[in-house]
């Protein structure tokens, strides 16, 4: 979290170009921005962001609680996004949930998510889980 705190202090489009680059791993390059003007709520973005970053900073998670879920659990992960992010959060996962499902999508990340890219995949996933867990 201390990357992300560190981006606090820095005007709105240096911020989000940073908490864009903490989302991907080292090397891949963000997506571009979509064709004509931003919409009216992306202005709110940057504040918005800075809250959800102290919520989670303020939370407090119950891991006993989750560690009781007896459903599988699946967790998406795309292969070009950032590894000491989004890596590590699947390793603390698959450490609380018994039944934890990981499927890394090597050619994806947080802003070319697989359930948009690669959907017949990921709901062929979901489906095997989910048929899993009825039974």
């Amino acid at each position: 979290m201390d990357q992300f705190r560190a981006l606090e202090a820095l005007p709105p489009e240096q911020f989000m170009r940073g908490f864009v680059g903490l989302q991907l791993a080292p090397g891949v390059e963000p997506p571009p921005p979509p064709d004509g003007p931003p919409p009216p709520w992306l202005a709110r973005r940057p504040a918005g962001l800075r809250v959800f970053v102290r919520a989670l900073e303020d939370a407090h998670l119950d891991v006993e609680t989750l560690r009781a879920f007896e459903r599988p659990v699946y967790f998406a992960l795309g292969g070009r996004s950032n590894p000491d992010y989004y890596s590590r959060m699947a390793e603390r996962l698959a450490a609380i949930f018994p039944d934890f499902t990981l499927e890394t999508f090597p050619d994806r990340h947080h802003f070319d998510p697989p359930h948009r890219i690669e959907p017949e995949r990921l709901a062929g996933s979901l489906l095997a889980l989910w048929r899993r867990a009825e039974s």
